[in-house]
């Protein structure tokens, strides 16, 4: 593999062939001028950084695909995805960081791209800087947000996403759950799939799964640009430049770029991914404060965490890997033990059992998708035994449940079988939960909102433990690609 990569970066660079082979590659761009009479821009930091903007674009598509991948609506010109991909000054690492489009932003005085009106200074939702101002504005306010010099913008609609997947010739993703919503169509059972162009929008589309929404969906759309590039990695694109002109060049068609991006950074970014791996890659999201900012007239917007996310784009400006994978130093939450190594409570990773204080061997704790600390708990005393309900919340903040600690008695006759009772919005943390305390029945009530209530009833026995089987992760939460991508 060393020698053929090392044979294709000739044949591509010194060689010439590589601009004989895609000298017209850069002739379909549309092009865009998102740095025009830009002031006051951030340092360039090292490496190289990409603003990557998924719109909500539709024009191109069939009627056939339209009904078939339910992309009907009306656009709102604004942006579906932002991404900033930072490529290390060596080519050998590249970083991944979604942008959450609710992001409270605070946009300039502008004049409006679509009707030509004078804003003032106003609040809103990351992605209406693409609606208000387009590209310019987009750019302009992630500089500003982030202190990240943007080096190139490049902008994909539902068309060239979906070429992309197809020229390549489909991308497998996984998933240990089934995934279904009913605005998207997106339909898939446990397991792995093999999905074309139309079917991975869907993926990367759907936002209606569970209570995460948007954040669930950012994750999805990493976990399938990982996917992409263990697809473009492993299938000899980047060696082949006959093949290499085939993807790009329907990529490319479809696509717009600032007027910097044409085939010398095309050949360069080829030659600096062809060693490149899952591994190479790591993705992470913007890290958020607990609370939102209303917005009047826009609605609730997510805040950022103003320390986190600082230290977050200070690495992206110098260079530095996000992931112990590539050498920085990750910081462990003291409730969970790393992976791999020995725990407070004697486990040990990979016997299959633990052993407590004792010496006795009991059950291993239960894999689950949500951490138990991100679940909010009020528990209730269903029953009229003296204690129940303070016996039941210590035992499931002992486990690491983010309980009230104030347990409530609840009205009318004793409760013979514990409840779970969850808003359906948020139905993974009840099955979480739920897998705590075995035998336990789940129900769904609208409208409740994020915090679950246990009704502890006469069957109450245990509290058993639980884990997230979340990937081992970076200081900002960051995975890299081969641990998100199918086995």
């Amino acid at each position: 593999m060393r020698v053929a990569t090392t044979l294709s970066v000739l044949i591509l660079g010194a060689g010439g062939i590589g601009h004989a082979v895609v000298t017209s590659l850069d002739t379909g761009i549309g092009r865009v001028d998102p740095f025009k009479d830009m002031k006051n821009r951030p340092s360039a930091g090292h490496g190289l950084n990409l603003l990557l903007v998924g719109t909500d674009g539709r024009d191109k598509i069939t009627e056939e695909e339209r009904r078939k991948y339910r992309l009907g609506g009306v656009p709102c010109r604004c942006t579906d995805t932002i991404m900033l991909v930072h490529l290390s000054a060596d080519g050998e690492r590249a970083s991944v960081v979604s942008v959450p489009r609710d992001s409270y932003a605070e946009l300039p005085e502008h004049t409006d791209v679509a009707t030509g009106k004078r804003h003032e200074p106003h609040s809103v939702k990351l992605n209406a800087a693409y609606a208000e101002g387009g590209p310019h504005l987009t750019v302009s306010t992630v500089e500003r947000m982030t202190g990240v010099k943007i080096s190139h913008y490049l902008e994909v609609d539902f068309t060239s996403f979906m070429k992309t997947v197809d020229a390549l010739g489909g991308v497998e993703i996984c998933t240990p759950r089934a995934l279904k919503d009913s605005y998207t169509g997106l339909d898939l059972t446990p397991g792995t799939h093999s999905m074309n162009g139309g079917q991975a929008l869907q993926y990367v589309r759907s936002r209606h799964i569970d209570g995460a929404a948007d954040l669930g969906r950012m994750q999805r759309q990493q976990r399938f640009l990982a996917a992409l590039i263990d697809r473009a990695t492993s299938s000899g694109v980047l060696l082949n430049p006959v093949r290499f002109k085939e993807v790009s060049s329907t990529m490319l068609a479809s696509v717009r770029a600032d007027a910097g991006f044409g085939t010398e950074q095309l050949l360069a970014l080829n030659e600096a991914m062809s060693g490149f791996s899952p591994s190479s890659s790591e993705f992470t999201s913007v890290p958020l404060a607990p609370e939102s900012i209303p917005v009047k007239g826009v609605g609730t917007t997510v805040k950022w965490d103003p320390v986190k996310s600082k230290e977050l784009f200070r690495a992206l400006r110098e260079d530095s890997p996000l992931t112990t994978r590539h050498g920085a130093a990750a910081s462990q939450p003291a409730h969970e033990p790393e992976q791999g190594g020995k725990s407070g409570s004697g486990q040990e990773s990979g016997s299959g059992r633990e052993s407590s204080k004792q010496g006795e061997l009991v059950e291993p704790a239960k894999p689950v998708n949500v951490k138990p600390q991100d679940i909010r708990v009020q528990v209730y005393n269903g029953t009229r035994t003296d204690g129940l309900g303070k016996q039941v919340d210590d035992a499931l903040h002992a486990i690491g449940f983010n309980t009230t600690r104030t347990p409530l008695n609840s009205d009318g006759p004793d409760l013979r079988r514990t409840v779970v009772i969850y808003d359906p919005r948020w139905d993974l943390s009840a099955k979480s939960l739920a897998a705590a305390l075995p035998g336990s029945e789940l129900r769904a009530v609208k409208q409740q909102g994020g915090t679950l209530k246990v009704m502890a009833g006469t069957d109450f026995t245990e509290v058993r433990p639980v884990r997230a089987q979340d990937a081992p992760k970076g200081r900002f939460g960051a995975l890299t690609g081969d641990q998100v991508v199918c086995p």
